[in-house]
């Protein structure tokens, strides 16, 4: 197994771009980055000081992240998702952190998961996996993921709450100028409705596998 391999794994929010990123990343034993955590942290930085997208406060914000940012454990929440689709949209910001995804793998290789990974930040990645779910089954994904009870009486108020969220952040990402969501021309696309995690991450190992002499 070549250690320094880059496997890029794209798609939209809350389709279990990190679930696979994470399983890949220790089966194959190479670094993991969940980039979408960087554009979170400068999101939540732009949240708490009070600040606009386009300001040169977050800008800053994005040039002077430290891996204790994206580590906090106040990222995923919809408002943070907001504004990082909000951040994300700002050339400037996706200037200033696009050397942080790359030199996160230059050295060691790395399993790496986002929305332009396999299309902008990566585009020679060895391997370009491009996730896709309905947004229903994504939002019924994400409302399990936080969900405190199973048997919550609004539970398909919260999770049609969720589908509309998932949605809005979708048109967000496609429709941006700079990098938006879309597929690499070259990357495996899969339709994960019908997948356990484990048949999507079988799928993908058996894949770097064959092609990699494992």
């Amino acid at each position: 197994m070549d250690k320094n391999i880059i496997i890029a794994i794209d798609g939209p929010s809350g389709v279990g771009k990190g679930t696979l990123a994470k399983s890949v990343a220790d089966y194959f034993h190479l670094p993991y980055l969940d980039t979408g955590l960087l554009y979170r942290a400068v999101g939540r930085k732009m949240l708490d000081a009070g600040e606009k997208p386009d300001s040169k406060s977050v800008l800053a914000f994005a040039e002077n992240l430290q891996e204790k940012d994206w580590l906090r454990n106040d990222l995923r929440i919809p408002e943070v998702d907001k504004a990082a689709s909000q951040v994300a949209a700002n050339p400037k910001i996706r200037a200033a952190l696009l050397n942080v995804q790359r030199n996160f793998a230059m050295l060691r290789g790395g399993v790496m998961d986002g929305r332009d990974i396999g299309t902008v930040i990566f585009p020679s990645a060895d391997f370009k996996f491009y996730l896709t779910a309905s947004p229903r089954i994504r939002a019924e994904r994400r409302w399990l993921q936080f969900a405190n009870s199973l048997k919550a009486e609004n539970k398909e108020q919260q999770i049609n709450k969720i589908e509309m969220d998932l949605k809005t952040r979708d048109e967000m990402d496609s429709s941006r100028e700079v990098a938006p969501l879309k597929p690499a021309e070259d990357a495996i696309v899969i339709d994960t409705d019908h997948l356990t995690a484990l048949e999507v991450l079988e799928k993908v190992v058996n894949k770097v596998k064959r092609h990699n002499n494992c």
